[in-house]
């Protein structure tokens, strides 16, 4: 009892602490692009607000789990999707010093139409609707059972106090308190991990050897996440929004960086549910191995928890706010902004009520969106403005194909958990290539 008590207090304690010294954004370049005069986030501080906008509760929570199912192999399994940075670096900086274009919505425009930017904004809101639940579900579950009182009453309150900073200050709160959770995050994770590592049983060795590798146990997961990552990252604003602000010589070599120090952090997180599965422990792996321990643990995992959870969904209001406001051009104003951020922190949080799946926001968010490949990719052949909607069309129906389980054995060609997310994603892949540039050998 006494626990869930000191629990509530660091919800309320640190978010409240984030509240009085996150600025106050007086200016709409303040609130939509976290720019003072003529002053841009450096290296230090972008690479630092990437790692943990993208650390997510919802991420190192599956890590965990991961880690107890498939070893070390599931820990960089899911570490594969960190890709997306370096991919995105790349692109973007392209963009940006080839193409000259200034947003990814500027450059859907200018190249597809304002109907193709239109489906983009679609398909990112449901991203950033699916950030709010999925990240809020893990907090409550250290409160309660899921649909407990204590449960609901937990992710309520994180989500009006995460709000509260993120109105004050938009992405500008955003990324100043980013750097402070990274600086908890780092500090927590050292601690846990020497907590785990003090135990006489558990070395290094132990987590070499901890999986196999094979397809059957976490590589069918690596490599869907691989493929994943050329499109992936352009669909999440947290991440494109944040490739803007700086120069781009310094955007590529945060985003670079960010994809290394991104997978190194999840695969280091993995180790405690690796941990679990040398103990034999069953369940949600960060949570029990906190409960082995004793209360500081649960504590530090909790507090891990809260840190990322709130990094994500500041970035969250932020980037959706931004997109009704300045990429879609509906209401350029701090107040419409901050209305904006009210009405996705009460929309996103309605699925914690419909028991939705955590692991579920990623992967088939992340396979409806393969469409997006070959634009980002092939950003600089010109192509009829057709390809754009075929191969984003074919991406989505490739989606609904996993959702509802459609997809023909024939064509899996590994056995083993997430054998239909690998081989949908990689005939889908192909599927958009070949239908985004056959307009073009048509018309040829």
């Amino acid at each position: 009892m006494e626990t869930i008590k000191i629990q509530w207090l660091l919800i309320i304690i640190s978010s409240l602490i984030l509240f009085i010294i996150s600025p106050f954004a007086k200016s709409t370049n303040q609130f939509f692009r976290a720019t003072k005069v003529k002053k841009s986030p450096n290296t230090l501080v972008l690479t630092g607000s990437l790692i943990i906008s993208w650390i997510f509760a919802k991420s190192i929570t599956n890590a965990a789990n991961l880690g107890l199912d498939y070893g070390i192999v599931g820990g960089v399994a899911y570490a594969g999707y960190y890709l997306s940075f370096a991919v995105a670096g790349l692109i973007i900086y392209k963009l940006r010093t080839k193409g000259g274009f200034t947003s990814i919505h500027e450059f859907l425009t200018t190249k597809f139409g304002k109907g193709a930017m239109a489906l983009f904004s679609i398909l990112i809101a449901i991203r950033l609707f699916n950030e709010v639940w999925s990240n809020t579900m893990v907090i409550g579950s250290y409160f309660g059972e899921t649909g407990s009182t204590p449960y609901y009453w937990s992710i309520i309150l994180f989500t009006i106090l995460t709000l509260a900073y993120a109105i004050k200050g938009g992405l500008s709160s955003s990324i100043f308190t980013d750097i402070i959770q990274m600086g908890l995050f780092s500090v927590l994770l050292i601690i846990i991990l020497s907590t785990v590592f003090s135990v006489d049983n558990f070395r290094t060795q132990e987590v070499i050897s901890s999986g196999t590798w094979s397809f059957e146990l976490g590589l069918n997961l690596f490599f869907a996440a691989i493929i994943q990552s050329f499109s992936y990252p352009f669909h999440d604003p947290v991440l494109t929004d944040r490739a803007f602000i700086s120069t781009p010589k310094i955007t590529r070599k945060s985003f670079l960086l960010a994809s290394v120090l991104g997978a190194i952090c999840i695969i280091l997180f993995s180790i405690i549910g690796i941990y679990a599965q040398t103990q034999g422990l069953k369940g949600q792996a960060a949570v029990e191995v906190g409960k082995a321990f004793g209360v500081v643990i649960l504590l530090a995992i909790n507090f891990i928890m809260i840190t990322s959870a709130a990094s994500t969904l500041d970035s969250t209001f932020s980037s959706f706010s931004k997109l009704l406001s300045v990429d879609l051009n509906l209401g350029k104003n701090l107040t419409f902004g901050r209305a904006s951020m009210v009405a996705i922190a009460i929309l996103g949080t309605l699925p914690v009520f419909l028991n939705a799946e955590i692991l579920s926001a990623t992967t088939i968010s992340g396979t409806m969106v393969i469409g997006l490949t070959p634009v980002f990719m092939f950003w600089n052949i010109k192509v009829p403005k057709i390809s754009f909607y075929l191969s984003i069309i074919c991406g989505i129906i490739f989606g609904f194909v996993l959702v509802f389980k459609l997809f023909p054995e024939a064509l899996i060609f590994t056995k083993g958990k997430y054998a239909d997310l690998l081989w949908v994603n990689v005939w889908g892949i192909l599927s958009c290539i070949i239908l985004y540039l056959a307009p073009k050998w048509i018309k040829k």
